[in-house]
């Protein structure tokens, strides 16, 4: 596995993990939750989807700055299409994922394309997320820009057992994308809301930490798995 610490223009850390071997290879752009500069935590499931060939960038980005973290996200977006192929990325295949709070900023990429230039994801990864709240890249809910939007992918994952943010949340907005007639695909783990990204909460640290738990490992892996198959255009839809 490869790794690479490189900065976005604006600054913020990124880390790059590469599929062994080398090469050119497809690329998830992929966001983290809430917590400020945690890219870390993404560590687990950006490790194992690398392994299934892709390349994923998991930048740092601050949901308490003033702008709710919009120009660290937008930021790293312009990142990845300018800079992908210094890291054996592919600048035609780029999928933008994220977890949690990140969920809906990645999904609201492909949603209202007209915010990013008119360039479109080649799918969308929501993670545990919400949609019915503004995102962080659009300043709209997702379930609301259904009509703008664009026929792009859009794969969810969701843990039946998370108490944070309901699966409920998942099931209902891909109800409403196929209203609309937008391919869609949701995945259903028997996993809580880190155990998706193959972590689990400690206490002591006050942080998410990566989880050996049956269920993390499950769901991290079905994560994974998804993310490997948007980013390389497998996904069946």
């Amino acid at each position: 596995m490869n790794k690479t610490l490189t900065r976005t223009p604006a600054g913020k850390a990124v880390d790059v993990y590469g599929p062994p071997g080398g090469g050119t290879a497809p690329t998830v752009l992929l966001w983290h939750g809430l917590g400020p500069d945690e890219r870390d935590i993404m560590r687990p499931v950006a490790e194992a989807a690398a392994a299934q060939g892709v390349v994923v960038v998991v930048p740092d980005w601050r949901s308490d700055a003033p702008d709710r973290g919009a120009a660290h996200l937008l930021d790293s977006l312009a990142f990845v299409r300018e800079r992908v192929t210094d890291f054996g990325g592919d600048p035609g295949r780029i999928v933008v994922a994220g977890w949690s709070a990140g969920a809906g900023a990645a999904v609201g990429t492909a949603l209202r394309p007209g915010l990013f230039g008119g360039l479109l994801p080649a799918a969308v990864v929501g993670i545990a997320g919400r949609y019915d709240v503004p995102a962080r890249t659009t300043g709209s809910a997702p379930v609301e820009d259904l009509a703008h939007a664009a026929p792009v992918p859009v794969l969810l994952v969701h843990g039946t057992e998370d108490e944070q943010v309901d699966v409920r949340s998942s099931r209902e907005f891909a109800a409403a994308l196929r209203a609309h007639g937008l391919p869609v695909r949701l995945e259903e783990p028997a996993t809580d809301h880190a155990g998706v990204i193959m972590s689990a909460y400690d206490p002591e640290l006050g942080r998410l930490r990566a989880s050996s738990a049956g269920h993390a490992l499950e769901g991290g892996r079905t994560t994974a798995r998804v993310l490997a198959e948007a980013a390389k255009g497998t996904a069946g839809l």
